[in-house]
């Protein structure tokens, strides 16, 4: 996976390098995040070894909370529609996410989110999680 992202990343380098002003018309770029840190300020740290990819797709009703839970590894969130609410258990801090909202969660930190809009939330999850893991989330005993 990283060798064709890496290989679309020099073919788009490339053609505007080369001035291939056709390409590059059709092909825009925006960037969506750029960051260091999880949405509780913590590092990013990628596991060692190989690593498991694994893309998800979630659908959230109106008003319902999803348990408090943490995540092990690194866990990417990408709004495509709703309103997500996400509470940090430990500090109690409150983020809200819409359509269009780039999430880097928290790792290792009690969370819950909730859907706090009236349509539902359809949520893209990519997790990196060592090869062996099966999932990524941990719910609260």
């Amino acid at each position: 996976m990283r060798a064709i992202i890496a290989v679309f990343m020099l073919f788009i380098a490339a053609t505007a390098a080369n001035g291939d002003e056709a390409v590059s018309k059709q092909v825009v770029v925006s960037t969506i995040l750029a960051t260091t840190v999880t949405a509780a300020g913590q590092p990013i740290i990628l596991p060692t070894g190989h690593v498991r990819l694994i893309a998800s797709m979630y659908e959230i009703a109106p008003g319902v909370s999803l348990p408090v839970h943490e995540h092990p590894y690194p866990r990417y969130g990408y709004v495509l529609a709703g309103d997500l609410t996400v509470t940090d258990k430990e500090s109690g801090a409150q983020s809200t996410y819409k359509a269009g909202d780039f999430i880097v969660e928290m790792v290792d930190r009690w969370h819950s989110g909730q859907n706090t809009g009236a349509v539902p939330v359809r949520l893209l999850v990519i997790d990196q999680v060592p090869e062996a893991a099966i999932g990524n989330t941990v719910l609260r005993p």
